[in-house]
């Protein structure tokens, strides 16, 4: 039982572990995906005025 429980432990970190990197990445993709409209309208003004 003891072994069992030595071999569990340390694969619950790792699967929350990669829970964590799943949460990070789709939390950077939303905010790149946020931020195009932005960038997209600061083509357009630059376009429009000029710059």
């Amino acid at each position: 039982m003891k072994k069992l429980i030595l071999c569990i432990i340390p694969l619950a970190f790792l699967v929350s572990g990669c829970a964590g990197m799943i949460i990070g990445e789709t939390t950077s993709a939303a905010l790149e995906v946020a931020k195009v409209p932005f960038k997209v309208g600061g083509a357009v003004v630059d376009v429009v005025t000029g710059d």
